[in-house]
């Protein structure tokens, strides 16, 4: 069981070894295994949002990408 995150713990990416700050939420579902209106949320790093996003798209499980709460790409 994973312990949930503290308000004071930054996002960081989700992809494998990146421990860079999330600046966006890949949101997802599985459509054989999820309800159409889950989601499930990947955070990425600038660097690998193209990747993870390539990944989820390739399977037709990419829903949306939208700045992570707390992100600077919500200020800009």
């Amino acid at each position: 069981m994973s312990t949930p995150l503290s308000a004071d713990e930054p996002l960081t990416c989700s992809s494998r070894g990146c421990r860079a700050p999330a600046e966006w939420a890949l949101r997802w579902n599985n459509p054989r295994l999820h309800d159409a209106d889950r989601r499930k949320t990947w955070l990425a790093c600038t660097a690998h949002r193209a990747t993870l996003g390539d990944f989820l798209d390739a399977r037709g499980f990419l829903r949306e990408v939208v700045p992570a709460p707390g992100s600077p790409t919500l200020e800009g």
